[in-house]
């Protein structure tokens, strides 16, 4: 399920190695986040595949609004993962959580359980280091928006100069 999931993707984004080593790494995290934390295995696998495909409808949103914004990310996403999940065979109600997650991943208001917190670390711990945030937004990033155990211990380790 996930290496099929993990291959449309990239081959969704072509040759667009910047978004495709972003939704890998996104994925590193939310699998090294949820093994810290009490997930079960139906949450790890939707986790997954949400953060393999949280970002899938920037191409569309370029394509149709001339704009990688989050909010068009939201608008275009759940259409396209929707899509490259059925190809996949993937459970219907998998489904339905994965493009509530990808809907909404920009809409921190709307983070209703672990799975979803877990990517919204993940995406937070690879875009800090994406777009050389300094420490003040690193700071405010930890106390606003990371909640588990093992993320606050990975952008403290990770980012401890923001901390010192």
């Amino acid at each position: 399920m996930i290496p099929e999931v993990l291959t449309k993707m990239i081959l969704y984004f072509k040759d667009d190695a910047r978004r495709i080593n972003h939704a890998l790494k996104v994925y590193g995290f939310a699998k090294a986040i949820s093994s810290g934390e009490n997930i079960t295995n139906d949450q790890k696998d939707t986790l997954e595949i949400a953060a393999i495909l949280h970002d899938i409808g920037i191409k569309e949103a370029e394509k149709k609004y001339n704009s990688t914004a989050g909010k068009y990310q939201e608008i275009e996403g759940p259409a396209i993962a929707e899509r490259i999940l059925e190809e996949c065979g993937i459970q219907k109600t998998v489904i339905e959580r994965v493009c509530y997650i990808i809907g909404n991943h920009h809409s921190y208001n709307k983070i209703d359980n672990i799975d979803f917190q877990v990517l919204v670390e993940a995406d937070f711990l690879v875009n800090i280091y994406e777009d050389e945030m300094d420490a003040d937004s690193i700071k405010t990033i930890k106390d606003k928006y990371f909640k588990t155990p093992t993320g606050i211990k990975l952008i403290s380790s990770i980012y401890n100069c923001a901390f010192s």
